[in-house]
This record gives structure tokens, sequence and C-alpha cells, in this order.
């Protein structure tokens, strides 16, 4: 830094390349994202030439011409020093805008993302910091990590419209402590363990015992109050009538009521330690085999309700197929009648946002859901950014892309177990029948794009004999020296999912 100079800013000073959007002026320093050699570089500029100013930051520092100049790392300690000084860096809840999280799986992905929005204009609320606490475990992170991640994406962008942070899939306390800590906004609770799919078809005894089995004390209620509050009785919805005979109320009693207990208490505890912190809750029964029926809805929504629970977006399970990182499998005609209904419900228990999980690439439904919705929706996806990182991994450096799809081949059956997919191995092109020119084209081929798509978590963690990382290393240090390729390929695939809802 000995030989520096500046006339006016960061942007002046000779040998650093400050990224033009990321430079951040205020009444006492200049902020910005520098490109270094070894790595981007945090770059603060004093206006008064006070060192007291970069209190809470670590580098090194220099005087040039009476003003202070600090390059630092992009460490946990920086942005979350640059976060105190920045407030458009921290995250906030988002309401009933129409909203879409954006999963980001490597933690380079933010870029891309804050440029698709751009693109796509209108109001969109967007979530950058998302990541399930299943994918966490799976990718080595932390919810901390993946919180700072997404921050130092906006600020490089210099994106100034608000975000959300969502805590997705959460299953218990210890979940939401560490969510809360790392300062997330958006709190997606997941009581599918407790969903009792068997209620479906369980015969009349059967499903009596399962509901005289019900948690009662936990739901605060008893059976025979239960009972008189919608037997016989008719709930009418944008035209649409829906009954409560003794067969629909116990079934769905049987198969959400313990999903309810779970997320009332998640939520209680949420209440507790949020303190005087924004906060707002998404309730997911989406990963579930069976949908999710109108009478169901209206039972998980009157009860949260009756047991104070908030919410701004409900995940129901819809007819048809939310496979992974693929296009909507079922009949279009029939999601859109059936989610009409879902989205009257919303309106007249809430008004609430639904959200449409695995919700990347159902490009066919997109127009449907935010017709019947009004814009009360919440998009979300995860694994298709990680996706378009192996799209630019495939141009950019073929063998590392060909060994990766050979590994995922591998480990796609034990991976398959905990997600929706259908993608088999005997429809999926072989890595040796695949010239290097035409990989790219193993993103578009259903089954090899699903299989892909799961087995994220064992090519990010497999490890070599010598105890190193098989292909982590060397898919990060191709996308980090690629930025532009990787957030290129996300603006373009992320424009198609935000149109239809801008």
């Amino acid at each position: 830094m000995s030989g520096a100079k500046t006339t006016g800013g960061l942007s002046s000073l000779r040998d650093l390349r400050i990224l033009p959007r990321s430079l951040t002026v205020t009444d006492d320093a200049e902020f910005g994202l520098a490109h270094a050699s070894t790595g981007p570089q945090l770059a603060i500029l004093t206006r008064n030439g006070s060192a007291a100013r970069f209190g809470g930051f670590e580098g090194e520092c220099a005087v040039i011409k009476g003003e202070r100049l600090l390059l630092g790392p992009p460490s946990p300690r920086n942005i979350t020093a640059l976060r105190a000084r920045l407030s458009w860096l921290r995250p906030k809840v988002l309401g009933l805008s129409t909203s879409v999280g954006m999963g980001d799986r490597l933690g380079l992905a933010t870029p891309g993302h804050v440029r698709a929005l751009r693109a796509a204009g209108g109001d969109l609320a967007p979530i950058f910091a998302q990541q399930s606490i299943r994918e966490m475990e799976r990718t080595d992170r932390s919810a901390q990590q993946v919180m700072d991640d997404a921050a130092w994406g906006v600020f490089a962008e210099g994106w100034r419209g608000g975000f959300g942070a969502d805590a997705d899939h959460l299953k218990t306390p210890d979940d939401i402590d560490s969510c809360v800590e790392a300062g997330y906004t958006f709190f997606t609770f997941d009581p599918g363990e407790h969903v009792d799919g068997t209620a479906e078809t369980a015969k009349p005894s059967a499903l009596y015992a399962g509901f005289e089995r019900l948690p009662w004390e936990q739901l605060e209620d008893s059976a025979k109050a239960l009972t008189n509050r919608y037997l016989e009785q008719s709930f009418e919805f944008a035209g649409h009538s829906i009954g409560f005979d003794e067969r629909t109320l116990f079934q769905a009693a049987v198969k959400y009521g313990r999903a309810i207990a779970h997320v009332v208490a998640l939520y209680r505890h949420l209440v507790r330690v949020s303190g005087d912190r924004d906060y707002e809750v998404e309730v997911s029964v989406d990963e579930t085999e069976t949908p999710t029926t109108h009478a169901q809805h209206v039972y998980i929504a009157s009860e949260l309700q009756r047991l104070g629970v908030q919410w701004v977006s409900l995940a129901p399970r819809y007819v048809g197929r939310f496979e992974k990182g693929v296009d909507y499998v079922g009949d279009v005609a029939e999601f859109e009648a059936d989610f009409a209904v879902h989205a009257a419900i919303a309106r007249h228990f809430g008004p609430y946002k639904l959200s449409l999980h695995s919700g990347s690439d159902k490009f066919s439904i997109y127009p449907a859901a935010v017709r019947q919705t009004r814009g009360l929706i919440h998009l979300k996806t995860a694994g298709t950014s990680y996706l378009e990182a192996l799209r630019a991994i495939a141009a950019l450096d073929p063998k590392l892309f060909r060994a990766i799809y050979r590994f995922a081949r591998k480990r796609y059956e034990d991976e398959r177990a905990s997600y929706h997919v259908s993608a088999s191995l005997e429809n999926a092109p072989l890595p040796q029948e695949v010239s290097d020119a035409d990989l790219p084209a193993l993103l578009e081929q259903f089954d090899a794009r699903e299989i892909l798509h799961v087995t994220f978590g064992s090519v990010l963690r497999a490890r070599t004999s010598g105890d190193g990382y098989s292909f982590y290393n060397r898919l990060m240090d191709v996308l980090r020296a690629h930025p532009d390729t990787y957030a290129s390929n996300l603006e373009a695939h992320f424009l198609r999912h935000l149109k239809p809802f801008s």
C-alpha cells in the first residue's frame, strides 16, 4: 500500500480495483470491496484521518496523505463490524410482500441473485440468507456463515432494497437458538416428522383410536370441544363450501394434530428467545406423501390461530409432485383449481402468503400461482443455485465436472432417501457417453439434473485418502476465479423464476 495515491476517495486509489457497486460513502468514511491477488478485501478509507473509525474492524492500516486506509479480509469480524455501520446489510422482516427465497449452498451466489432481481424489476422482496439445518449439516456450514456470506454478497452488489434471512426447516428449539443468535428474521417451522399420513387410509376404528390419543393437553383442547367447533359446520371461501363430517375431522386432527402441537411449542420458544427483535414465521407441512386437503388446511389455520400462533406464510402439500430441481410433475389445470381454494382459505384466515417449497424450476405453474394468490405468495428455491455452479464448472473445468457427475451417480441411491425425486440412474447418460462440449447439457436432462441436485452434500464433503477434499476446494477455486461466469448463469436462470412474480 506504500505506493497508493489518492485524489479523492477509494475509487481513486492506485492498485485497488474496487467493485463499483460496493462503494459506499458515509459522513466519515468510504467502504468498498476490492479485488486483490489473494482474493476480495474490505477497503475502508476514513475521511478525517481518525483511526477510531476503524473500531471493530481487522486488517492492515496505512496513512495516505493524512487519510487512513484499512485493507482487511472478508472475515466474520469484519462483516459484523460492517453490519453495525451499514444498516442495509442487516436482514429485516418482509411481511406480506411477494417474496422469493434464494438458497445458496456454496456462499457465492448472492451477487448473481441480486443481478437477477435488478433485471426482473418490480417490487419482489428477496431472502438471500436461506439454508435449512439439514443443508447446513451437509455443507459443513453454520447459520452464522450462511448469514455472513449473504451479507458479503449484498455489500459487493450494493443492494439496498432490503432482504430477509430464512432459518429454514427448523425442527428443534436448539435450531431456533442458533439462528436467532445469527440474526435471522424469517423462521420456517417444519413439523413434518409429526404428520401422520396413515390417517388418510385408516379404518374407522384405528382413526378413532388415533383421535383419542392426540396430545390434548398440549393442544389446550379436548375431543368434545374440537368436535363441537367443527362437526356439521360449513365454511365458505370464495364460492367454495368446505364441510366437516366426523371422518373428515378425525383425519385432519390425526394427520396434523401432533404437528400443530409441535409448531406451537417452537413458536412460543421463538417468542421467548427473540425478545424485542423482529421476526416472522412460516409453517411448512409440504414434505409429506399425501396432499393437504382443503378441509385439512382449514383445520391447520384455525387451530394455529386459536393457539395464538402468528405466521406470515404457510406451505401445504399441494397436489402433483414438487420434485427437486425440475418442473412441476402433474396436471397444471388440476393444480390451479386446487390451489385456488388454498389461496381463498389463506385470504380468509390471514391474509397470509402461500409458500411454494421445492419451488425452483416450477415454471409451468408460476403464472397460476401468482394469479390465484394475487401476489400473496412466497417462492422458495434452494439447490438450483448449486446446479448453476455446476453448469459453470462444466464449461470451465470439464474434467472436474465429469468427476463430480461420476461420484454423484454412485451416491444417488443413498442420498435420494430424504428427498422427493423420481430420477433413475438407468435414464441418466453415462459420463463416458458425453463429450466435454455437451457436459453443460446434462443440467437440462431430467434424471442427471436430479442426481446432481440431491447429492450436493456428498460432493461437497467427499474426502481423499489424505483427508483433503475430493472436489470442494477445486470447485470453489474455479468459481472464485470466474465470479462473473457464475453470476451470469444465476442471473439468466433466476430471471426465468422472477419474471412471473414481478
